[in-house]
C-alpha cells in the first residue's frame, strides 16, 4: 500500500465566479486530493464513506500496473492521507474498475472491474471482487469472473450489498440477449453463487443497465437501464422477489425523449415520501439533459415529470450523476459538461407548488480545480459532501473535492 498526505487547499480562484452567478448562500469547493499516475488516475468513481470519516473510491487507470486502483482517503489534522489499498494488474484480478466500491457491515469492500478476469471477451470479461481488511492489510479476492455468456460482461456498475451479504449488480453487455443483465450473488461458507435475475431484451424492459448503483428498498430493487424501453430512451425499473430465487421485473417508467428525459446513466434517489429523483444525459426541453421526478400512485403506477431542463451557456449540461439532498430538501448534482467547459455542481431548490429553481453553485475550472464530474456526490454522517472528477487537480489526473453548501 502507498500513502501520501495532501494538505487541504481551497480553490480560491472559484470564489469570484461563485459570487458572480449570485448564489443564494456562500459555498466552497475545495480539492482535498489530486491524483498522480502512479497512485491512480481518471477517478470515474462514486465515493463511499465510513463511520470514521474515511473516503473510499477507485481510479480506472494508474497504480502499480496501470490498470487502476482502489484507494482510501483518511482525514488527519494535517490534511488527508491517501493510501492505495489495491493496484489491479489487468489479469485474472481484473482491470479498469469503474464507479467505486461498496462497504458492507463487516468493513469489507466490494466492486467491479470492466476488464480482466477470463471469458471470451477481448482483454477479459471483467470481475466482481472483494477487499478484506485484516489488521490494516487489504487482500483482494475474486467473487465472480464474468464469462460473456448468460452472466453478462463488462460490469461497470457499482454493486448493492444487503444485510445478509447478498450482492446485486448490473452488466451493460452480455446475457441471453447481449444487452446486459441484473444479477444476484449469494455468499455462504466461503462459496458464492451467481444467479441472473433479469436479462435485458432491449424492448419494453430496456437495455444496457446503467452504471448507477441499484437501490434496495422494502425488499425491492430499483434502478435504471440506459437504453431501450417503449421509446428507446431508457427506463426505470423495479424488481420484486417472487418465491425462492425468482424475481418479477417491471418497467415503472419509459423515457420518451425530448422534451422528456432520455438516457438515464446515474443512480436513483428516494426522498422520504417515496418519490424518485434522477438525471438523464439527453432530453429535456433543450436536448442536453434533465432532472426528473417520479411520484408513486396508490394503484402502484408512477407519474413522471421533468423538474429541470439544462440550458446552454453557463449552465451545466449532460449529467451522468446521481443526486443527493440536504436537510432542507434541496437537491444537488453534477454535470459532466457545461459551465466554464469542465462541468458544474448544481442545486435545485423547491419553491412551492411543485416548482423548483436551479442554481449553479460551482463551475469546475480545471487544474488545480477539478474537471469533468462523471459522478455525483456522497454525504457523510457529518453532513459533508464529497465527489470526484476524472480530470483536473494539480496534475490533471483527477481529483477528490469537498463541497460545502
Amino acid at each position: 500500500m502507498k500513502s501520501r498526505t495532501f494538505s487541504i487547499s481551497a480553490v480560491a480562484a472559484t470564489a469570484a465566479f461563485i459570487f458572480s452567478v449570485a448564489t443564494a448562500a456562500a459555498v466552497t469547493t475545495d480539492v482535498i486530493f489530486s491524483f498522480e499516475e502512479d497512485e491512480g488516475e481518471y477517478a470515474d468513481t462514486d465515493l463511499e464513506t465510513d463511520s470514521a470519516g474515511n473516503i473510499y473510491g477507485t481510479t480506472v487507470l494508474g497504480g502499480d500496473h496501470g490498470s487502476g486502483t482502489v484507494f482510501q482517503l483518511s482525514p488527519t489534522s494535517e490534511g488527508w492521507v491517501h493510501t492505495v489499498l489495491y493496484s489491479f494488474t489487468g489479469g485474472a484480478d481484473g482491470g479498469e474498475p469503474y464507479k467505486g466500491v461498496t462497504l458492507d457491515r463487516q468493513g469489507n469492500l466490494y466492486g467491479t472491474a470492466v476488464t480482466g478476469g477470463s471469458g471470451s471477451c477481448e482483454g477479459g470479461c471483467g470481475v466482481l471482487y472483494k477487499l478484506t481488511n485484516s489488521g490494516g492489510t487489504w487482500t483482494q479476492s475474486i467473487i465472480h469472473a464474468f464469462t460473456g455468456g448468460d452472466d453478462g460482461s463488462g460490469p461497470g456498475a457499482r454493486v448493492t450489498v444487503d444485510q445478509g451479504g447478498n450482492i446485486y449488480g448490473m452488466t451493460p453487455t452480455g446475457g441471453a440477449y447481449g444487452l446486459g443483465t441484473i444479477y444476484k450473488i449469494h455468499q455462504a461458507g466461503g462459496a458464492s453463487d451467481l444467479r441472473v435475475i433479469h436479462a435485458f431484451t432491449g424492448g419494453a424492459d430496456g437495455g444496457s443497465g446503467s452504471a448507477g448503483r441499484m437501490i434496495l428498498r422494502k425488499g425491492r430493487l430499483y434502478g435504471a437501464a440506459t437504453t431501450g424501453g417503449s421509446y428507446g430512451s431508457g427506463v426505470i425499473f423495479e424488481l420484486s422477489p417472487r418465491g425462492v430465487g425468482e424475481w418479477a421485473f417491471r418497467t415503472i417508467y419509459s423515457f420518451q425523449g425530448q422534451p422528456d428525459g432520455s438516457f438515464p446513466y446515474g443512480a436513483l434517489l428516494f426522498d422520504r415520501s417515496g418519490k424518485i429523483y434522477g438525471t438523464t444525459y439527453y432530453g429535456g426541453d433543450n436536448g442536453i439533459g434533465a432532472v426528473y421526478e417520479l411520484s408513486p400512485r396508490r394503484s402502484g403506477e408512477w407519474d413522471e415529470r421533468v423538474i429541470y431542463s439544462f440550458q446552454a451557456g453557463s449552465d451545466g449540461n449532460s449529467p451522468i450523476s446521481n443526486l443527493v439532498s440536504d436537510a432542507a430538501g434541496n437537491l444537488y448534482g453534477t454535470t459532466s459538461e457545461g459551465g466554464l467547459g469542465s462541468g458544474t455542481i448544481f442545486k435545485l431548490s423547491p419553491i412551492g407548488g411543485g416548482q423548483w429553481t436551479e442554481t449553479v453553485v460551482h463551475s469546475f475550472q480545471g487544474p488545480p480545480d477539478g474537471a469533468f464530474a462523471y459522478n455525483g456526490m456522497v454525504v457523510d454522517r457529518f453532513g459533508n459532501f464529497y465527489g470526484a472528477t476524472v480530470h483536473g487537480g494539480k496534475n490533471d489526473d483527477g481529483s477528490v473535492y469537498k463541497f460545502t453548501p
